[in-house]
């Protein structure tokens, strides 16, 4: 049986955690190496770093953060935002990071996905899809540019592709339900984690560890990803790794002080 991963994300704005809802109103969660080593030590098995600052010295910032987050860190962790080269990678996968997530610039050039993938393998090369649902059309579209531009891409269709080109795995997000904490929007988890033969992680909509176990259970997602439920101690870690192991769940267990 393959191991469930809860995953923490941090958003990373000039130094520091920030989480808003559905991707708007942003407000302070904390020190981001403080963070990480705080879920390093209390039971998640990765974590994800976003890059949400969008000039220069938003990215060398995080290439900072990296690197302190790294000498505490004994968890595999990925960085993403504002990626737009294999130099960007480069720099990143340097500073210590174990995986690159890769968002707009892979829908800009997706060349860049099979570019990191033949240059550091495709288990470094995550391509993050932030979905919305179109009731119209009955379609997830794909969005760019941190939720603000709708491209033409069908979700669906978008993580094929991403895979043929070498995406090892994919951080799914919903951003109908990001931040509304009513739990995952499992149709479309089902849907993409049906459809790809990588593993899909689950973002967007935690609000309880009875969340966790409902997109586990229903879905073939193999990881689950979550921020401010975290940050601001509304739901514990072990806790949901104990209800999942209850319901038949593999998990990795650790002991907390």
């Amino acid at each position: 049986m393959i191991t469930k991963r809860i995953i923490p994300c941090l958003d990373v704005k000039d130094g520091r955690v920030v989480k808003g809802v559905s991707f708007v109103g942003l407000r302070d969660a904390g020190d981001p190496v403080e963070l990480a080593s705080l879920y390093d030590q209390t039971g998640a098995d990765e974590l994800v770093f976003l890059d949400i600052s969008a000039s220069h010295e938003g990215r060398k910032t995080m290439i900072d953060v990296v690197r302190l987050a790294a000498s505490k860190l004994t968890i595999p962790f990925t960085v993403g935002g504002g990626i737009r080269s294999v130099e960007d990678m480069t720099k990143i996968l340097r500073a210590g990071a174990d995986k690159v997530s890769l968002n707009t610039a892979a829908v800009l050039n997706p060349e860049l996905i099979q570019e990191g993938a033949r240059r550091f393998g495709a288990q470094c090369i995550v391509v993050a899809i932030d979905a919305k649902y179109d009731a119209k059309e009955d379609i997830w579209f794909v969005y760019t540019h941190g939720g603000r531009e709708r491209t033409d891409w069908n979700v669906l269709d978008w993580a094929k592709h991403v895979v043929e080109l070498g995406a090892g795995e994919i951080l799914l997000t919903s951003m109908d339900q990001d931040g509304q904490k009513n739990g995952f929007d499992l149709s479309l988890v089902r849907a993409v984690s049906d459809a790809v033969t990588v593993p899909v992680i689950a973002s967007g909509g935690a609000g309880s560890a009875e969340d966790f176990v409902e997109v586990f259970t229903k879905t073939k997602t193999s990881a689950a990803l979550a921020a401010s439920i975290f940050h601001y101690e509304e739901v514990d870690i072990m806790e949901v790794k104990a209800l999942l192991r209850e319901r038949g769940e593999e998990v990795r267990w650790i002991s907390t002080r």
